[in-house]
This record gives C-alpha cells, structure tokens and sequence, in this order.
C-alpha cells in the first residue's frame, strides 16, 4: 500500500543544507513510479531549473518506496496509432530523456526497486549510476513487441549484454548490473541512499567547471561517434514496429485487458525459462 498522498506532487524536490545537490525523487508509489506526461514533464523542467541554477552543483534521481521507474504508465487509451502518431510519440520521449543526458551538471541515478523499459533508459542517460542489490533491471518490453526510446544501453555496456537484455527480456539485479558495467556500483540496499548522496557531495566539491566540460567533452565524443543518428533511427524502428500487425495487435491488447492480465498473458510464455 502506497504511503503517497492524492495532493502530494508527482516529483519530490530536496536541495541538500550542506552541498550543492538536489535529490529528485519520482514520486507515483501506486504506479511503481511509471512516467506519465505529467511526471516526465515535472521531471524535464526541475532538471533545466537545476541547470540554471548556479549553486546546484549535481544531482540526485531515486524514486519512492519499491521502484525506480517502471517505464511509461501503461494505463492509456492512446495506443493503436499510425506510425507518424508513434513518431511523434517516442520523439517526444526521446527529448526527455536527453534532457537528463545533457544537463550541465552531473546526474546520479539511485536504483532502488525496479528499473524496467523507459525506467532503465532513464538510468542509462545518467552520468553516473548506483543500484541496490535487489534492484531489478531490464527491458521486458520486447516480450509485448516494443523496443526502449532512446537506445541508450550501446553508449553504456558492451553489445553483448546490450543483446541479451533487448532480446530476451530477462531482468538483472545490482550485482549482475555491476558486473556489466550497467551500473557503477551496486550496494546493500540499506546503504543506497548514503552512498548516492556521498558521491553527490564529492561531485559538489569538485571545481565545477572541470566536469561542466569534462562532460561537454564525453557527450561531443558520443554525438561525434553517432549517438544522436542511432536515437533517430530507433524511433523510426519502433514507430514502424508498434504499427505493424503484430504491434498493433499486442497495442490492441494492452487497451482492451486490465494490466495485471495483460502482463500474465505476456509473462506465460516465459515462466519456465526465465
């Protein structure tokens, strides 16, 4: 049961007393923090207004109580679009994302819970990452034929693991995500918070101005290298995918059962693999 309030906001905000960070906290427990329109929204701006701001130094995203993010809230009517509908759609997820990638300042991310679909592509878009333990990570989107909007996970780990995760669906918890360079640390789970506020201090510490262009200097290498080009033709890709038969067809799906069903129908398959 979520502790969350029906008037407390969808993001939480704390500027830290000491050093200059902000922790942003997705803050949707009853949804297991899946972004909606108006969460990606507040998300984008507070991201922007801590760029602006000349003592925030680095910042924080968690989220609240069992999860991280959860990907895109499922819960929609909005489904069974025409491939320019989804163009239009996962541009738009597309320039959130990078909004996180190309902040001036430094982000850590701070996995607890689950970090599924769009919730790891967000991670991903992170400088920096932290995970619990018993974080759980993956894309199981491809088991309902959808892709991830951004296709950061190529600019984060080798193309091995990036394989294994987008075809299989599996999910993979914090030590398993270190190990593959998912993440940078993975951490009992009582120690997350600490640790990720640790590493925002030492951030906050630093002359700003060196990680303001070592950063500039590693996302000109990503861009240089085909980054923006590859976020491009993946939402090509998957606008064309959630338009074809079977997209469509799994969309349809998605719109017509409750989602606890619909997410029993897609995992049947795999219980005894997984």
């Amino acid at each position: 049961m979520s502790d969350k309030k029906p008037d407390q906001p969808v993001l939480l905000v704390e500027r830290d007393a000491e050093d200059g960070f902000v922790t942003l906290t997705l803050n949707r427990p009853e949804k297991m923090n899946a972004l909606n329109l108006e969460l990606l929204d507040a998300l984008d701006a507070a991201v922007k207004e801590a760029g602006r701001d000349p003592e925030i130094k680095a910042l924080i995203i968690t989220g609240a109580e069992r999860a991280f993010c959860t990907g895109f809230d499922l819960v929609s009517d909005d489904y069974e679009l025409d491939t320019e509908g989804w163009r239009a759609d996962m541009s738009a997820n597309c320039a959130y994302l990078r909004t996180i990638w190309g902040a001036d300042i430094p982000v850590i991310a701070a996995v607890n819970g689950y970090a599924l679909g769009a919730g790891l592509e967000l991670m991903a878009c992170c400088d920096l990452a932290i995970a619990s333990h018993d974080a759980k990570m993956g894309e199981p989107e491809v088991r309902h034929v959808s892709g991830p909007p951004s296709l950061m996970l190529p600019w984060t780990v080798p193309i091995r693991h990036v394989r294994w995760l987008m075809y299989t669906g599996d999910m993979i918890d914090g030590p398993e995500a270190e190990r593959i360079h998912l993440v940078n640390r993975s951490v009992p789970a009582e120690d997350l918070t600490a640790e990720a506020q640790k590493l925002a201090r030492k951030l906050a510490r630093m002359p700003t101005p060196a990680i303001k262009f070592a950063k500039a200097s590693i996302n000109h290498y990503q861009e240089t290298a085909g980054l923006t080009s590859s976020w491009l033709y993946n939402v090509e890709a998957i606008a064309t995918l959630h338009s074809s038969e079977q997209g469509r067809k799994w969309m349809r799906l998605l719109k017509e059962k409750p989602l606890k069903e619909f997410l029993d129908i897609r995992e049947g398959p795999f219980r005894e693999l997984d």
